[in-house]
């Protein structure tokens, strides 16, 4: 998926005047399970994540210097949930609540403006972005139709000609995707539906990121020979392992843990084994949704 650019990052940084910030749990803390699902407007899933619980995990997705200013709303968020029963519905409700937490991590890292010295901390600034600063690529693979350049958009940052090709046929809209990438960064609904459809759809040998954050997934052999063991760590490998792992520390991979371990303190869990893939042998390269 994508990281946002160093210039934007540090157009923001210059563009801010220091003032008050909301409270936080804090990197790594866990605060004590906390209800963060109080209010019903959300559904079932609400009794997970509500509105107020999504706007502390964003808290500057609405700040005016963020591109995405805007379009990222709990309400788009709760709609595009209901065609996926089982997303952040599956298992007891720590286990719901880090699956929401890894969710909101994964995509924050995907889509942040922060900086090691942001006001609210440097993990307050996901969703930021919509779509991936100066993509290198239209991303099209000649062995399936291109019609437009598939970037990075939405909370996943979803790239390549297939994924648009495949999130649009399972999503029921045809070739729709393919034809007008650009719906991703215009309709939030279907934005927050193709992340939510990258988080809950196995790419075999890929497990999805839905199992293994709920911890139905088993590893094989050849997983176990691979250093890929259940835990947060393994979505990153989902999500990005071509670029980010089996390389041993990178920042990537550490500002992804450090979205995760903040978010989980604020639902009042703790994070679970296995954080980082920094030893982890990737997939491979031309699985479904990788980045740069």
């Amino acid at each position: 998926m994508r990281l946002i650019g160093s210039l934007l990052i540090f157009s923001l940084v210059l563009s801010f005047v220091l003032g008050g910030s909301a409270q936080i749990c804090g990197s790594g803390v866990v605060c004590g399970e906390r209800d963060t699902g109080h209010g019903t407007d959300g559904g079932d899933l609400g009794k997970i994540i509500s509105r107020e619980m999504f706007e502390d995990l964003l808290q500057y997705t609405n700040d005016e210097r963020c591109p995405a200013s805007g379009f990222y709303t709990y309400d788009a968020f709760i709609e595009a949930a209901q065609a996926f029963p089982a997303f952040g519905n599956s298992g007891n409700e720590t286990v719901r609540k880090r699956e929401i937490a890894a969710f909101f991590a994964q995509t924050g890292h995907e889509t942040t403006g922060g900086w090691p010295d942001a006001p609210g901390g440097e993990y307050a600034w996901g969703y930021c972005f919509i779509s991936e600063v100066s993509p290198p690529s239209p991303y099209c693979d000649p062995n399936y139709p291109c019609r437009g350049k598939y970037y990075g958009r939405g909370p996943i940052q979803l790239t390549w000609n297939y994924n648009y090709l495949r999130c649009g046929e399972d999503l029921g809209l045809g070739e729709e995707l393919l034809n007008n990438p650009d719906l991703l960064a215009t309709d939030p609904v279907l934005s927050f539906k193709s992340a939510i459809w990258f988080w809950m759809t196995a790419q075999p040998p890929k497990p999805s990121c839905h199992e293994v954050i709920i911890d139905e997934w088993k590893p094989s052999a050849n997983d176990a020979n691979a250093g890929r063991l259940p835990g947060y760590g393994l979505t990153t490998n989902i999500i990005n392992g071509g670029i980010e792992c089996g390389k041993g520390w990178n920042s990537f991979v550490a500002n992804r843990i450090g979205f995760f371990t903040t978010f989980c303190g604020k639902f009042g869990i703790q994070p679970g084994d296995n954080l980082d893939c920094y030893n982890q042998g990737p997939y491979g390269l031309n699985l479904m949704a990788q980045s740069m």
